[in-house]
């Protein structure tokens, strides 16, 4: 994307007042805000809100994007112009529009590259947080558009399709899915969006809206594309706040959770997880959904406090308090209101999750039996599952010094990666290579990365 500019401060927010010919006085009284506000951003002693970069935009008539650059000290390049999503309170018409421009974006395809290029921030979090938290939902979700009358129908209809992209996900991997749902987003849910609809078809609809941009996410999530993917899940959480849905929200959230522990944020997992599952129990959610934000703050919280490394003992309690009130929860069953997504959550995949919070807390036996337990139960259906679980399961195994057990559990994952359109399953059992180090001199390790580096590139 680009690199982080060398000089103290915000330098280039400087220049352009200074192009402008506007004191920090008058630059501050356009934003909006006090001459030691602006003063402060431009020293970098604060952040500057999304609501603030916006104002900014219009006040100095550039896109979005140089503001951006201004703020962040990002040297961008093939920058066209930037779809910033504000996943906070707004407007039917606010929600709307950020998603009409993220999905223009997409079938763009120049601008669909630099979509790809954009890093995971976790900047923008504590603001989605806030705005999640604390925001107004949208005073109605009513719309007299010119499109046609939306109903039920259409809305179950959008439901359906996303159950099926997620089938297809988890048999196939996101590389397959990913543009059927990108285009499915552009021509069939923006024309209905655009339709008129009641309150009550219309809060059905942001609900179904926001699955569907979460699975955009998602399956950017799994072809490594982090910043795409967060875009996709901010609009996912905005058009839950339009539609006043918690439990929805929650989703989001704790598949943000995922995201943040997988490229290595554990803080931000932590708040993300504990928000999570706050919103959830506003929602007054049924026992499984609880059960998976319950797991997801395990893992958060034994990710940050790593327990196994630091000995620490209050932690390592916390985290199995937290495993224990999930089994609790999940052991209640199905209910009424259980949302279609949790599903796929099912009690071997949380005992999966589990594991890797075993494997945190040190106990690899108790890892590894969870991660064999989920290869064997999803072998046949769920094949990017049970690649990622024979990586873990080949973690718990090197965690115990079983050496040639580990690799024998890693290169029964090779030939899936391979197989799978993910290239979130390539990068497993890369990284599980890279964690060979210790043992890089050995003969068996030598020959496991040759033969990882042959069938990859075959």
């Amino acid at each position: 994307m680009g690199v982080r500019g060398q000089e103290a401060g915000r330098p280039e927010l400087v220049r352009a007042r200074r192009r402008k010919g506007l004191s920090q006085e008058t630059a501050a009284e356009a934003v909006g805000v006090s001459p030691t506000t602006w003063a402060r951003w431009e020293r970098g002693e604060q952040g500057v809100r999304a609501r603030h970069r916006a104002r900014m935009a219009a006040v100095f008539g550039v896109e979005a994007i140089e503001v951006e650059r201004w703020v962040e000290g990002w040297a961008f390049v093939e920058t066209p112009s930037w779809p910033l999503v504000d996943c906070g309170g707004g407007s039917l018409e606010a929600t709307v529009k950020s998603a009409d421009l993220l999905w223009r974006f997409e079938m763009d395809p120049s601008r669909r590259h630099l979509l790809a290029t954009l890093p995971f921030v976790p900047a923008a979090l504590g603001e989605w947080l806030s705005s999640w938290t604390y925001d107004t939902p949208a005073a109605s979700t009513a719309h007299a558009g010119s499109g046609r009358a939306v109903g039920m129908a259409d809305v179950q209809r959008i439901n359906e399709a996303r159950q099926a992209f997620s089938r297809m996900d988890h048999q196939f991997g996101a590389g397959l899915v990913r543009p059927v749902v990108l285009r499915y987003l552009n021509s069939n849910v923006t024309p209905l969006l655009h339709g008129g609809y009641d309150d009550k078809v219309g809060a059905e609809l942001m609900t179904a809206a926001a699955g569907m941009s979460w699975m955009a996410g998602w399956t950017s999530f799994d072809m490594h594309h982090h910043g795409r993917a967060q875009h996709h899940f901010g609009q996912a959480l905005r058009f839950a706040k339009a539609g006043d849905d918690p439990i929805t929200g929650a989703w989001v959230l704790s598949t943000l959770t995922q995201q943040a522990i997988h490229t290595d944020q554990p803080g931000w997992a932590v708040r993300l997880a504990r928000a999570a599952a706050e919103s959830a129990r506003r929602g007054q959610a049924p026992p499984r959904v609880m059960a998976l934000m319950t797991i997801r703050e395990a893992w958060a919280t034994a990710l940050h406090a790593r327990p196994a490394e630091t000995g620490d003992k209050h932690s390592a309690g916390q985290v199995e308090r937290l495993l224990v009130e999930a089994e609790r929860a999940h052991s209640q069953g199905a209910a009424d209101r259980d949302p279609a997504w949790i599903a796929l959550h099912e009690a071997v995949e949380l005992n999966a999750e589990a594991g890797r919070c075993w494997s945190l807390l040190g106990e690899h036996h108790r890892a590894a039996e969870c991660a064999e337990a989920a290869v064997n139960a999803f072998q046949e259906r769920l094949p990017r599952s049970a690649q990622f679980n024979l990586v873990h399961a080949a973690d718990a195994y090197l965690g115990m010094g079983e050496l040639e057990q580990a690799l024998d559990s890693a290169r029964t994952a090779v030939p899936m990666a391979k197989a799978l359109s993910s290239a979130r399953s390539v990068e497993f059992v890369q990284a599980f290579a890279d964690r060979l180090e210790p043992y890089g001199t050995t003969v068996a390790v030598r020959e496991f990365r040759d033969h990882l580096r042959s069938e990859l590139a075959a």
